[in-house]
């Protein structure tokens, strides 16, 4: 299929042939029929694109921060791979659209096959053929409204919300400044409402655009006009509600609304222009500043848009889906009329150059509807959500040692940050590397792989690549909730794997993956434990020299907050944050102590934010990791003690490491950033796979170090000590993902 897309490093705009999006639980597949540009929003978008890299740091100033915390925990290097890859990507556009159900998800009741419905979303209503939106982003469209007008729900959401902000009554006075597609709809809905409404913009055009829709007066903010409209219509009071539609960096219309508000009045900002209030004239007429937030409640929120996960009606009345069935349901009542606004219809096959022709000024537009191609009518019967049925995959023994003369045939299952920016580039191009098959979840995201990292083929179904019998490993590299089952499956179907961690969130999908490989004897598994692979600390073990007594570990992670809103912190869904990183630590010192635990005990703080964990061996040798999220980000993230037999290694950091003993040896400071050991790690998984030898860590180790991780959590809930057992193998019936 086809999909409009912009590298944000170059700025150019392509339209892409990428992968039919997988219709996933919890949402529908729907076939484009309609989808609207956003003249402001999306063309802020291009033109950032086409900035200088200094420019667009400049406008993205939140974005620079970003970048340099992560060069100071991770080094410039890394940081340096993973901001270039982000950068020369391929990103969406569009975020509105109406299309027809093709297919419809698991746990999908309220729609049918056929039903013409209204999308919204930056990454999900997409300018592309065929989308998957999740229950949450759609609404069904009304009988009788045309799917070009139903095109504009997202954008009437937006509108209404910042309407819904602004708590108009009947008989009030409105100002809406900055008359674009927003402001637009702002005039028609609050038209619609009982109320009075004064408009601003420079274009005279769209000055009489939205009096034909209902604004009293509307003019340049420079004319006197509008002061005398409002004048005349408040009694010299001022507007009762400003809303703030306008872009750019002039803080003008922030200056105007104090001049023509009311005491305490209402400013609502709907869209992005400069907020530099004056504090005199908003402080003295005691001015409320509000924000409108997108669609409304429930705008990202994964729970909520992801998850499915409604707001009860009776606490919060107007989520953001209730916001665009409501402007559907306006449409089909003749309330707002949006015909007027359209512009120009372009064929979808023409979109780069209308993209082109609105950069340059050659198209001068409120709003432009990309039309597709005539829709695919739907089976005739009654329909029935579609629902996929778990199946048994193929069991396979894994492949001989391979000649000598031929390279790794290897495939990804997820490409996304980490893959592309510590994974990828230490493989692509190498002769003696096959990247045969990418599979993600986004169509884009496996075109961008593909496009970046010379794949073979690329999809977003996962079958077709187990089936594939020129594939000889398979890279798992996906959100942790989903690797147990993909790495039984791929074991099942007789492929080598190398998987990020953690392996398993709980015992039981432990135990799926062990008896996968009891069911297939295939035990090709390695899990991305990369530390122990790091050259600084694998020189300093050598130096540090054989054990004979006992050893006493100090472990020190200071991992620093997190986002809230990042997957990673979804602790329901993805486990908590420690048996997602916990595994590197513990994998860590039982390589250097040549053993695998035999007890855990977890300490950690009433928000378990901070954790102490005690880890005992079999020689007596002792491990106490401490995992704080409470620490500065400027100091160090890992540093590492290991003491026994009257010496001590120090490793800090993966930067420096020094062995004291009968002599002080100090490894040399690495230049170019941390390396944590990520290539040497691929190179041993890739000479296992081509040899046919053991894998880099026993498989025992690797159950071992997942059992000890999720120990953690069960030492919290018992207060005590837990013993680290792995888990029997489990064979269930069927596996599916």
């Amino acid at each position: 299929m086809k999909q409009v897309v912009q590298n944000y490093k170059s700025g150019e705009l392509a339209l892409l042939d990428v992968p039919v999006p997988r219709c996933k639980p919890g949402g529908v597949l729907v076939r484009t029929r309609y989808s609207l540009i956003s003249a402001g929003t999306e063309m802020m978008k291009v033109g950032e694109a086409s900035m200088s890299l200094l420019a667009k740091a400049r406008a993205r100033p939140d974005q620079v921060a970003k970048v340099l915390q992560s060069a100071s925990t991770q080094g410039v290097a890394a940081t340096y791979r993973k901001v270039t890859s982000k950068l020369d990507s391929y990103t969406p556009l569009g975020y509105s659209l109406s299309g027809v159900v093709e297919e419809v998800g698991e746990g999908v009741g309220d729609v049918a096959v056929g039903d013409l419905v209204a999308c919204a979303g930056n990454e999900h209503a997409l300018h592309g053929e065929l989308n998957w939106v999740p229950r949450h982003l759609y609404a069904r469209v009304p009988a009788g409204v045309d799917p070009a007008h139903a095109a504009f729900g997202t954008v009437g959401a937006i509108a209404l919300q910042g309407v819904r902000r602004g708590e108009p009554q009947l008989g009030d006075v409105a100002l809406v400044i900055g008359l674009g597609l927003i402001g637009q709809l702002v005039v028609r809905l609050l038209t619609a409402a009982g109320a009075r409404v004064v408009g601003v913009d420079l274009d005279p055009r769209r000055c009489r655009l939205a009096e034909s829709a209902g604004a009293l007066v509307c003019d340049d903010p420079e004319s006197g006009v509008v002061d005398a409209a409002v004048g005349e219509l408040t009694g010299g009071h001022g507007v009762d509600q400003v809303y703030l539609a306008a872009g750019g960096s002039s803080n003008d219309p922030v200056e105007l609304a104090a001049r023509l508000s009311r005491d305490r009045g209402r400013v609502v900002d709907i869209g992005k222009c400069r907020l530099d209030l004056p504090w005199n004239a908003y402080y003295e007429k005691e001015l409320d500043v509000r924000f409108s937030r997108s669609y409304g409640p429930g705008r990202y929120d994964p729970s909520y848009e992801l998850e499915g996960r409604d707001y009860p009606i009776g606490y919060v009345r107007w989520t953001e889906r209730r916001n665009l069935a409501h402007v559907l349901d306006m449409l089909h009542r003749g309330d707002i009329d949006v015909a007027p606004l359209i512009d120009r219809v372009a064929d979808f096959d023409d979109a780069v150059a209308t993209y082109a022709s609105l950069v340059s000024g050659e198209l001068t537009a409120v709003a432009v509807l990309f039309r597709y191609g005539t829709p695919v009518p739907p089976p005739s019967g009654p329909t029935r959500p579609a629902v996929v049925e778990p199946s048994r995959a193929r069991t396979a023994r894994p492949a001989p040692p391979m000649a000598a003369d031929r390279p790794v045939r290897l495939a990804f299952v997820g490409a996304g940050n980490y893959a592309s920016s510590m994974l990828l580039p230490h493989l692509a191009g190498r002769a003696d590397v096959e990247l045969r098959r990418v599979v993600t979840t986004s169509a884009l995201s496996a075109a961008n792989a593909q496009r970046k990292f010379g794949f073979t083929a690329m999809g977003t179904e996962l079958e077709p690549l187990l089936a594939d019998p020129r594939v000889d490993a398979v890279a798992v590299v996906t959100r942790h909730s989903s690797h147990a089952a993909l790495v039984a499956r791929a074991l099942r179907a007789g492929k080598a794997v190398f998987v990020e961690k953690p392996l398993a969130l709980s015992t039981e999908e432990l135990a799926l993956v062990l008896g996968a490989v009891a069911e297939s004897g295939n035990d090709r598994l390695h899990v991305g434990f990369n530390r122990r692979f790091a050259p600084l600390l694998v020189r300093a073990r050598r130096q540090f020299g054989r054990r004979v007594g006992p050893a006493t570990v100090r472990y020190l992670v200071n991992a620093g907050r997190m986002d809230p809103r990042s997957w990673y912190a979804q602790e329901s869904g993805e486990g908590s944050r420690f048996a997602g990183e916990g595994g590197h630590f513990i994998d860590t010192v039982s390589w250097l102590l040549d053993a695998d635990p035999t007890a855990v005990v977890a300490l950690a703080t009433p928000d378990r934010a901070d954790l102490q964990v005690v880890l005992t061996y079999p020689d007596g040798s002792t491990a106490a990791i401490t995992y704080a999220t409470s620490g500065s980000a400027r100091f160090p993230k890992e540093t590492l003690d290991l003491l026994a037999d009257g010496r001590v290694l120090h490793l800090d950091d993966f930067a420096r490491a020094t062995v004291h003993g009968r002599r002080r040896w100090t490894g040399p400071r690495l230049p170019r950033g941390r390396d944590k050991g990520q290539r040497d790690q691929l190179e041993a998984f890739l000479a296992a796979v081509r040899s046919g030898g053991p894998m880099p860590v026993p498989l025992d180790s690797l159950a071992a170090t997942t059992a000890a991780t999720l120990a953690v959590d069960s030492s919290l809930a018992v207060s005590g000590p837990v013993a680290v057992r792995p888990p029997e193998a489990a064979v269930p019936a069927a596996v599916g993902v």
